[in-house]
């Protein structure tokens, strides 16, 4: 009998660690975390996974300060900055649960929208095979030049890759540890998520999600540092997807 090799991964059974990559967000750090807990208390077996990617502001005294407030928060931090995706996935090896949820950490991502992410893996409620769930900004609440960028990027990495993914950009998504811990790792990984776990054989859900105004700290993002080395990322997985070999084994 044939069979494939896309590993089968748990339906989410409650137990979860949030992921939140900062750098330089000192104002956006305590609001984020009291939402995270309330949108999650009572919820979930779960744990906040801050990464701070060598911040040169309060970022560090904030968390500090939220660590007393908070027991279920854990606080890494990397000496020099290391870009998102470096900081997501060092939250993610040290993370204690099988399931991630992950969120910007500027704010504009609503923690009261992950339970509506957890629910498409919960067991009875989970199609066979999904195993990433992304957040899709419906109403984007950014500037009229990001919004286009943006527009442009998802139609050209759609067209191109055939993620089926309308908002890759979008920081809130729930996946398995395991799943990405499997993936080819490279700088802004996190752009691409939808691509690599399709290459793994894995199904992708989008979910329409809350986007709201930035209300402190600044974007560490513009069209110089997004697009040419966008196009190199782009390329990159594009060459990833055309080596992927998936055979069939049959068993006797």
């Amino acid at each position: 009998m044939p069979m494939t090799t896309a590993m089968p991964y748990p339906d989410y059974a409650g137990a979860l660690s949030v992921v939140v990559p900062v750098r330089n967000e000192a104002e956006n750090v305590l609001p984020l975390i009291e939402e995270i807990h309330a949108a999650l208390e009572g919820h979930a077996d779960f744990e906040v996974i801050y990464v701070d990617d060598g911040s040169t502001d309060d970022t560090p005294q904030r968390l500090a300060e939220a660590g007393r407030r908070f027991p279920r928060l854990r606080v890494l931090r990397h000496a020099r900055s290391c870009g998102q995706s470096t900081a997501i996935a060092t939250a993610v090896r040290a993370a204690r649960h099988p399931w991630i949820a992950t969120l910007d950490g500027d704010g504009q991502n609503d923690p009261a929208d992950i339970p509506l992410l957890l629910d498409r893996v919960r067991a009875g409620q989970r199609s066979p095979g999904l195993a990433l769930v992304a957040g899709w900004r419906t109403r984007r609440q950014d500037t009229i030049v990001r919004k286009i960028s943006s527009r442009v990027a998802n139609r050209v990495r759609g067209g191109l890759l055939g993620d089926r993914t309308p908002d890759t950009g979008c920081g809130l998504k729930v996946f398995p540890r395991d799943l990405f811990l499997r993936l080819p790792f490279f700088d802004h990984l996190h752009r691409f998520l939808p691509a690599l776990v399709l290459r793994e054989g894995q199904q992708v859900v989008s979910v329409p999600v809350r986007h709201r105004e930035r209300v402190a700290g600044q974007s560490k993002y513009g069209i110089g540092n997004r697009l040419w080395v966008g196009i190199v990322d782009l390329m990159g997985v594009m060459w990833l997807n055309r080596r992927m070999k998936r055979p069939e084994i049959e068993t006797t």
